[in-house]
């Protein structure tokens, strides 16, 4: 697959002059900027990521655009947060969506990827009516299409692609948020076309095609050979079930690989923008560097990091060290047992939020091109559009705080 250049990749990330670390993410800019046409949020599982994706959507749309989230991570979550029953394959409005500054509300729909139903529409819509019965009803293609390991990569990069087409042409949206799978599975995606090819161009698959991509003159003894063996080691109708799909997907497929493609240069131009999500610890924000780093490699446009569920800082600006020898001073007397236990909290809290912003600081120096926001931990979970709402406004407070 096609790299950006050196020169453009010093244009991914706003970077700061002189090697200093780039501001914070400003997310209201970012969603206000009309020339932004998909947002991919990436990341480890359990940082945050699918909450992240509902609401930057609904920021999105309460500040007028035309939104629609589509979720490849099978969790529930996002549904219930918008309060629709069930996702599917089929963007669902989101009911609820209010104007914030007074102007005018856009419209948000949410949708989940469904692997096997994103797989039989182009089937459905490379073939004729007949033609696309006898593959949907193909064994292996039943297989391929429900759990062959990367479908579910090929199909999301097929639906984001199916998605950007359909908007173009009738301008139902103009903002698409994607919640990608978690872990590194997730930058998977990227790499379908390439992978799509190494499949279709296989030796077996070309093999297997032989018989229906030239005259009978390839059917050479050595090809004859081969094929009866297979006979009758699989039998007759297995070999045949698998010629039938094979050549189909010559036939019908061979388009997929070209939207592919076509759908990764979209994902590397100006109009996309990356956000890698992560918790401040240790092992998420190793694979945040990872995210970037890759990203990097790809050309791909990183808007920047977002630091979920971030340690509080204590309204006290007490020191740990003054809370700890305070403790021990009440301990020693033998008086304020309640005040001692209260102070020793203080100075735990105070060293988890020093040890999280040692983490981010560390991430910053590795990646100073890269712009953060820091989102402070909810005491609850987020299980509606008001506590998305809220998430909104703490990301975009980051970048005032910042």
């Amino acid at each position: 697959m096609a790299r950006r250049t050196t020169e453009h990749q010093t244009r991914v990330g706003p970077t700061s002059p002189s090697g200093r670390r780039a501001g914070p993410l400003d997310v209201d800019a970012m969603l206000a900027d009309r020339r932004t046409g998909i947002i991919v949020c990436c990341g480890s599982g359990g940082v945050g990521k699918t909450t992240t994706s509902a609401a930057l959507a609904l920021r999105a749309a309460e500040q007028g655009r035309n939104v629609v989230v589509l979720t490849i991570d099978p969790a529930r979550r996002l549904a219930q947060s918008m309060g629709i029953e069930a996702l599917d394959n089929t963007p669902r409005p989101v009911t609820g969506v209010v104007p914030s500054s007074g102007g005018e509300a856009g419209r948000l729909d949410a949708m989940m990827l469904d692997m096997k139903r994103t797989f039989d529409e182009v089937v459905e819509s490379q073939a004729s009516p007949e033609k696309a019965q006898q593959i949907l009803a193909n064994p292996f293609y039943i297989a391929l299409s429900s759990s062959f390991a990367g479908t579910q990569e090929y199909m999301a990069m097929e639906k984001l692609g199916q998605i950007h087409r359909d908007a173009k042409k009738t301008g139902t949206y103009d903002l698409i948020v994607v919640d990608t799978p978690p872990s590194r599975s997730a930058l998977d995606f990227l790499d379908a076309p390439e992978r799509l090819s190494s499949f279709l161009d296989g030796r077996f698959v070309r093999l297997m095609m032989a018989p229906a991509r030239g005259p009978a003159k390839l059917m050479t003894a050595g090809f004859s050979l081969i094929t009866n063996s297979l006979t009758k080691i699989l039998g007759a109708q297995f070999l045949k079930d698998l010629q039938t799909f094979v050549t189909a997907l010559d036939t019908v497929f061979g388009g997929f690989r070209q939207r592919a493609q076509q759908t990764y240069s979209l994902l590397q131009a100006d109009g996309t923008a990356f956000l890698v999500v992560a918790a401040p610890e240790p092992d998420a924000l190793r694979e945040a560097a990872y995210f970037v780093e890759r990203l990097s490699e790809d050309g791909m446009p990183l808007a920047g990091l977002i630091v979920n569920r971030a340690s509080p800082a204590p309204e006290s600006k007490l020191a740990a060290e003054e809370a700890l020898a305070g403790a021990r001073r009440l301990q020693g007397d033998g008086s304020g047992s309640v005040a001692a236990a209260l102070l020793r909290l203080h100075a735990d809290q105070v060293r988890l939020v020093e040890r999280e912003r040692e983490l981010r600081d560390r991430f910053a120096t590795a990646h100073p091109q890269v712009p953060t926001a820091v989102v402070p931990a909810l005491p609850g979970d987020v299980h509606d559009l008001d506590g998305l709402r809220q998430i909104g406004d703490l990301l975009a407070d980051s970048a005032s705080a910042g």
